[in-house]
């Protein structure tokens, strides 16, 4: 009797599929992952074979934490990009959204792809919006509307192998995959806890790499206590220390914990805990510390030294695990952080700089060799700090984002644009036209409030008659994202392509001067 009803539990009687979030779901997803070999294998080298690409730019994590990234649903725009898929004429794409995009945008993306008309394109090109602005995560929101899946589902031609790519991939994509019957190109959920902040630090010393001195595995306020305590008494002379929620975002889970005045004080301890909340400075705007510290306890978190230099760098590396099990090293950059904190993804560059490029391509191997041991398929980012003492680079990773992030899209651009490739063992990126060798920078936060009320149309006039685009002759130019953003938010994404650093910044520091005279 126990066995009959665990089995109709599990399933769901008017479709036959499981029950979302059940042990079922996970074994059925398991047996699709086992297909995309196959398909990697076979199709992806095809640039004429018959596929369908599912594209759900979801953003799935904590809601509140989210909440507080301005236009938060503009993000999934990040990954139109992958509309570059359309280059090849036999692939299809369904790109789904929170909201409708509009068509000048979509326009602005077709006019780049080399060789295909934007009317072939748009034939084998389907949006689909779930109409809805709320803050929760695009993905929610699909599962939510059984109607829109199954047109996901009629959209997808018979003969056509199709995949999902999404942003992140949690037990709600898992279900959407089981739901649609394809595989995700992207990591299992039951192994989404090795991207943790935590878990991120245990793996870099599998790998024998330095983590910043710190304490993982914690949850409480006595465990944040007890952990600056020691790491103050470790180090007399540290100056602050971080505190991070194991599954932040864009440094909005981060809190920065100074000890300023605790040298004139006789008991650290009580120094720490009389002053926690005073001395401590949270990442995410309008989150209060008592939200953090719920937070904190729901995921657990770290508290590590706050790495200080001068010169100091936070450059990352972007590797992959494909599904036939190779690791790549896909990327290097350096990032641009702000904010009063310095935790705040701002832009970056690439690649990374020359004097160190090719070391971090060699820790980032490290790393995806070891995520590869554990079942990890799909792109992921380690993040490091970098300190230069006497004339020699030391590296921190601080930790793993396994996932796409802020630099995926920008690179993933320059790919589908000069169809290149970064060259691990020299540090740098060639085109395949003329062996180039292309740079970028690259934001996703330029911001001004003056720019409020420029609509998409605005900003394509504008940058047309200023010559502000993407020419595919010199493979040299600028390409904007996070359009829909801009008129409400002020907001903008810019990737500018150059053949030197300095170009790049010229094309960057451009756009600012001709959206200033514009506005």
């Amino acid at each position: 009797m126990a066995v009959t009803k665990k089995i109709s539990a599990s399933t769901n009687g008017n479709s036959g599929l499981p029950v979302q979030g059940s042990v079922a779901e996970a074994i059925q997803f398991k047996k699709l992952q086992q297909r995309f070999p196959q398909q990697f294998e076979h199709v992806f080298p095809d640039k004429l074979a018959p596929r369908t690409v599912i594209i759900v730019p979801s953003l799935t994590m904590d809601e509140e934490i989210l909440s507080k990234v301005s236009g938060v649903n503009h993000y999934e725009e990040r990954m139109l990009c992958m509309l570059m898929l359309l280059r090849m004429p036999r692939t299809n794409v369904i790109y789904v959204t929170s909201q409708t995009i509009d068509p000048v945008i979509i326009d602005y993306y077709l006019h780049m792809l080399p060789g295909i008309t934007g009317y072939h394109a748009l034939k084998r090109l389907t949006l689909l919006s779930c109409y809805d602005s709320s803050p929760k995560p695009l993905i929610k929101k699909i599962l939510e509307r059984p109607r829109l899946i199954q047109r996901i589902k009629d959209f997808i031609p018979e003969h056509h192998e199709a995949h999902m790519s999404c942003f992140n991939v949690t037990g709600y994509e898992r279900s959407l995959a089981v739901k649609l019957q394809i595989p995700i190109y992207g990591c299992d959920p039951d192994l989404y806890d090795l991207g943790s902040k935590s878990n991120g630090r245990k793996i870099f010393r599998e790998c024998g790499l330095q983590v910043p001195p710190g304490i993982e595995d914690l949850y409480t306020e006595d465990d944040i206590l007890k952990a600056l305590v020691k790491l103050k008494e470790q180090n007399p002379a540290l100056r602050k220390a971080v505190i991070k929620i194991n599954d932040g975002f864009s440094g909005d889970g981060n809190a920065v914990f100074s000890y300023s005045g605790s040298e004139n004080s006789p008991g650290l301890a009580n120094w720490v805990k009389e002053n926690l909340q005073e001395k401590i400075k949270l990442v995410a705007a309008d989150l209060s510390y008592k939200m953090f510290l719920q937070k904190y306890e729901n995921m657990g978190g770290i508290v590590e030294e706050f790495i200080e230099g001068n010169p100091k760098e936070s450059p990352s590396v972007q590797c992959r695990i494909t599904p036939v099990g190779q690791c790549e090293i896909i990327s290097t950059h350096d990032q641009e952080l702000g904010g009063e904190s310095g935790q705040v993804y701002i832009g970056a560059h690439f690649p990374a700089s020359p004097e160190y490029a090719v070391e971090l391509g060699r820790m980032g191997r490290k790393v995806a060799e070891a995520l590869k041991k554990k079942g990890v398929l799909g792109r992921f980012a380690v993040d490091f700090i970098s300190v230069k003492e006497k004339d020699e680079w030391m590296h921190f990773p601080i930790e793993i984002n396994l996932r796409k992030g802020g630099t995926t899209h920008p690179f993933l651009m320059l790919q589908f644009l000069t169809d290149g490739k970064y060259r691990e063992e020299e540090g740098l990126y060639y085109t395949s036209k003329g062996n180039l060798v292309r740079y970028y920078f690259c934001s996703d936060n330029l911001k001004s409030d003056k720019y409020k009320g420029l609509s998409p149309h605005d900003l394509i006039d504008i940058a047309m008659v200023n010559d502000l685009h993407y020419d595919g002759t010199s493979q040299e130019g600028i390409m904007f994202h996070l359009i829909g953003a801009l008129s409400q938010y002020g907001k903008l994404g810019i990737v500018c392509i150059g053949s030197t650093p300095e170009k790049a910044r010229e094309f960057y520091a451009r756009i600012v001067t001709v959206l200033e005279n514009e506005c």
